[in-house]
């Protein structure tokens, strides 16, 4: 049986290589964003950019829908830094921004092939997500009542995405060669692109995204100046950031790409800048699974790659300034008693427990997060704006049902992709998924992390496993029967 990477379609390898139509609107975007911003028109990038970048959404969803997955990555990676450039250009912060909307839009635009493939959510392999998407609709109603339909709307979109993706990447499973070429290469193009600028903006700290920390008020960032921030690089805040470097730097081993221990010595020295305890145990959790699903042969390449990757980064992570914020840092891990997050943390699961478990009904979409501003006077954060557990956050949402249902169907899926990925043991990618998926499920003690930039990784992982398995056994059937004659 040749391996995953030997067998591609010569149809899939035109998609990757030679049609300049799947890159001309993707160039046409960021080259209006770049003149808008030399033309100081913060105000008409401010509009141009979402309505712009949903128009190329749609045409990717419809021409390339691999492309299509590498490009609503590239939204979540760069829009943030688009919105503080078109403030900083147009003259000030601008408590919110249409730009906020643009990598929200062109995620949701893979509902649409829910709405064409919805029959997929009737057959053993798409019943687990209807499953999500039911707890999701409860969770919804019982929003729109409680907390408004504004607010319970806005939620409704960070839960759903995820799921979304997943089930656009579980539909196209015929195409998963194109699937894997492009999240890997997104993945680690981006990862030297955010790495390299998280380390710029930690020792020189931009103006742009000075007046935006002062702005939003982003004191958990630290302080807008050089070498004292925690770094976000191009995202919105270090949370996100640090999760999607967790994800480039897991997919490393996967990856061919000649600039891809450049990419991970810059994104490790960033990763490690952003000062994320919860997302760099992630990535150890991750490793460990990789360590113990991989072969000996492997396991030797990923210690062989940690060390190239120890070589190229220690020198700035080890000394001056850097290695003293990391260390810092680090130290708090190993004494509890002093760290104020972690008896926050305690606190917060001590007092708040009941409240979250005993609510049979749960308190709907909106209830929580960012989205409560918009249930809020003055559009202020409201009383559970700032939750600190993911564990109490799903039955605090979603209530006994909702949490039954949601759990009930992720865990199929996890399950699933576990089993499944006993027989895909020479296929990089698809292990380097499982290690993602179980870091960032392992993750929910700390935080909601099967929502946002932790649910985009989460679900990608899961169903680009099951879309994998599902496509070797179709090249299995092929090739038995291209042999059946011979063997009459």
């Amino acid at each position: 049986m040749p391996s995953a990477r030997a067998v591609r379609a010569p149809a899939i390898d035109r998609l990757l290589t030679s049609d300049p139509k799947h890159w001309a609107a993707q160039a046409l975007l960021w080259s209006a964003t770049l003149v808008l911003a030399l033309a100081h028109q913060g105000g008409l990038l401010t509009l141009a950019f979402p309505a712009l970048a949903t128009l190329v959404g749609l045409w990717l969803f419809v021409v390339s829908p691999a492309r299509y997955v590498g490009f609503v990555w590239w939204m979540w990676f760069l829009s943030p830094e688009v919105r503080r450039f078109a403030d900083f250009v147009h003259g000030g912060y601008t408590p919110t921004s249409p730009i906020q909307i643009a990598p929200v839009a062109v995620t949701m635009i893979s509902g649409l092939g829910l709405v064409r493939r919805y029959r997929l959510l009737g057959t053993w392999r798409g019943l687990p997500m209807l499953l999500i998407l039911v707890a999701i609709g409860y969770a919804f109603a019982v929003g729109i009542v409680s907390s408004g339909p504004a607010a319970a709307v806005y939620d409704l979109a960070n839960w759903l995405y995820p799921v979304l993706i997943g089930f656009h990447i579980v539909a196209h499973w015929r195409d998963y060669p194109a699937y894997r070429e492009v999240i890997v290469t997104t993945f680690v193009r981006g990862m030297l692109v955010m790495g390299v600028y998280g380390v710029v903006q930690f020792f020189i700290m931009p103006q742009w995204d000075a007046m935006w920390m002062i702005g939003s008020e982003m004191a958990s960032q630290g302080d807008p100046v050089p070498m004292g921030v925690r770094v976000f690089s191009t995202m919105n805040s270090s949370g996100p950031f640090a999760l999607a470097m967790m994800g480039a730097l897991v997919l490393v081993p996967a990856s061919t790409d000649r600039l891809r221990w450049v990419a991970a010595a810059a994104g490790f020295a960033a990763f490690g800048l952003s000062l994320v305890r919860s997302t760099w145990g992630g990535w150890v959790i991750a490793l460990a699974i990789q360590l113990a699903k991989s072969s000996n042969l492997v396991r030797i390449r990923i210690v062989l790659g940690l060390a190239v990757l120890a070589a190229l980064s220690m020198p700035m992570l080890a000394f001056g300034p850097v290695a003293d914020r990391v260390s810092a840092r680090l130290q708090t891990i190993t004494n509890l008693d002093d760290d104020q997050s972690y008896a926050s943390r305690n606190a917060f699961y001590a007092t708040f427990a009941e409240t979250a478990f005993t609510n049979v009904a749960g308190m709907g979409l909106g209830a929580t997060g960012t989205s409560t501003k918009l249930s809020n006077e003055g559009g202020k954060l409201g009383k559970y704006g700032n939750f600190d557990s993911g564990v109490m956050n799903i039955p605090f949402v979603l209530g006994w049902p909702g949490t039954l249902l949601y759990l009930s169907g992720l865990g199929w899926l996890l399950v699933r992709a576990l089993r499944v990925s006993f027989s895909l043991g020479g296929d990089k990618f698809a292990q380097a998924c499982l290690s993602l998926a179980g870091s960032v499920f392992a993750m929910i003690v700390f935080a909601n992390s099967f929502i946002g930039t932790g649910g985009l990784l989460m679900y990608m992982s899961i169903a680009s496993l099951l879309s994998a398995a599902q496509w070797r056994k179709s090249q299995r059937q092929a090739a038995i029967r291209r042999a059946g004659p011979s063997l009459i």
